[in-house]
């Protein structure tokens, strides 16, 4: 409880002291986060919604891959974007391994499947009248996914945080593939093993609660935004 309670103590210490380090720490974890997530939800809820309002013929194998996807390793991931961004891989002459960029794909394949897999199911769970309302109408298919989807947006908005929970925690991943380099690469999950590793667990501790009040800042305004579009 005494090395928690530093922790929290040093947590704020950090915060109120603006200290730059910790500044552009935090601001690169948000920018890595957030372009993943918004690349993710911009191709995995239409494809989600696309996969809950139809019937293809190879929808039963797209969905089982969308559902491993959902259980993947994230170092798993981190390994695959290695390959493929090493030297020695196809990508390796876009020289992104060990930046930014190899990080946002390294989280974006994480948080696709979570997105198109959670908006499906919510999709799937509307009422079927909707949409028949919706085609008697005269209503077009974009007008028609639309529609489901109004009526799915708690199931969108879940899969959504559940997406940027899995992402803005992850850490094996985007070691991996950005190697944590001072000032380029270095993240809140990232910058929390290394000082972990150093010994300096108070250091550890106080980042953790910076990352877990980030978190919840983000997810009450998502959940915040919701509510303002129910009302």
């Amino acid at each position: 409880m005494g090395e928690l309670a530093q922790g929290l103590v040093q947590a704020v210490q950090l915060i109120l002291s603006g200290d730059p380090a910790l500044t552009q720490i935090v601001l690169l974890s948000l920018q890595v986060t957030g372009i993943a997530l918004f690349i993710a939800m911009l191709f995995g809820i239409p494809i989600g919604a696309a996969l809950g309002l139809s019937r293809i013929r190879a929808q039963g194998i797209i969905v089982i891959l969308l559902y491993t996807g959902m259980g993947l390793p994230p170092v798993v991931v981190g390994l695959f974007v290695y390959l493929m961004l090493s030297r020695a891989g196809p990508f390796g002459g876009l020289g992104w391994l060990f930046t930014t960029s190899a990080m946002v794909v390294a989280q974006v394949i994480i948080s696709f499947p979570l997105v198109a897999g959670l908006t499906m199911v919510a999709v799937q769970s509307v009422d079927p009248q909707l949409r028949v309302q919706a085609r008697s109408l005269g209503a077009t298919r974009v007008q028609e996914m639309w529609t489901v989807l109004k009526e799915a947006r708690i199931g969108v908005v879940a899969a959504t945080v559940a997406a940027f929970g899995a992402i803005i925690s992850e850490v094996g991943a985007v070691m991996l593939v950005g190697g944590n380099i001072e000032g380029k690469t270095r993240v809140l999950t990232t910058a929390i093993v290394l000082n972990t590793r150093t010994g300096e667990f108070e250091l550890a501790l106080a980042l953790g609660i910076i990352l877990l009040g980030i978190a919840f800042l983000i997810n009450g305004a998502m959940m915040r935004l919701q509510r303002v579009a129910d009302d």
